[in-house]
């Protein structure tokens, strides 16, 4: 009968499915920057290289700080999805999304208090519309979210994507795409 219990014991062990899942473990590259802000923003954030106490949490924060007019530039978080909440001001937000549904633009211009999401990898934005300083807060699901700020992507890229990816690409001419990769490109992220 020992045996039996035994066997039973065993079977129940070891057909046990447990399932668990944490964000990929890659990093981006954080290096500081010593430019003044050119955008009117800064952003602070709270992820697993700022708090190594976040791993395997899946959650990250982030302040940002909005001047009159200032934007928090177009960006993505390729791991995670933002909730954000505005703590003081009136900002106009919005995301794009993909190809596959026709990229659409999804807009709203937010209060003190109001609370808007944006999906994992979508394209989105922050811009301050009220006539003084804005304060938001940004809940992301994952430890380590990343950030791709569009224009620094490809405008500043190192080594520089080839103006005639990027011709074509934005079906302009040369001179434009060398206009645009001579810019300073300010990376409001801390």
């Amino acid at each position: 009968m020992k045996v039996v219990y035994l066997l039973v014991a065993l079977l129940a062990l070891t057909s046990t499915v447990v399932s668990a899942y944490d964000p990929s473990p890659l990093q981006d590259f954080c290096v500081a920057a010593k430019e003044k802000d050119g955008v009117g923003s800064n952003v602070t954030q709270v992820f697993v290289d700022q708090l190594p106490g976040l791993n395997t949490l899946g959650i990250a924060l982030a302040r940002i700080d909005f001047a009159p007019k200032g934007l928090n530039a177009p960006h993505t978080h390729p791991r995670g999805t933002e909730i954000l909440i505005v703590l003081e001001g009136t900002l106009y937000v919005g995301f794009v999304t993909s190809n596959q549904d026709g990229n659409r633009l999804f807009t709203k211009v937010l209060n003190k208090g109001d609370v808007f999401v944006f999906p994992i990898g979508l394209i989105h934005f922050q811009l301050n519309v009220g006539y003084g300083n804005a304060v938001a807060i940004a809940g992301l699901s994952s430890q380590n979210p990343g950030a791709i700020t569009i224009a620094n992507a490809l405008f500043k890229a190192n080594p520089p994507i080839s103006s005639e990816v990027l011709t074509k690409a934005f079906q302009v001419d040369k001179s434009i795409i060398d206009y645009l990769q001579k810019q300073s490109w300010y990376d409001n992220n801390n």
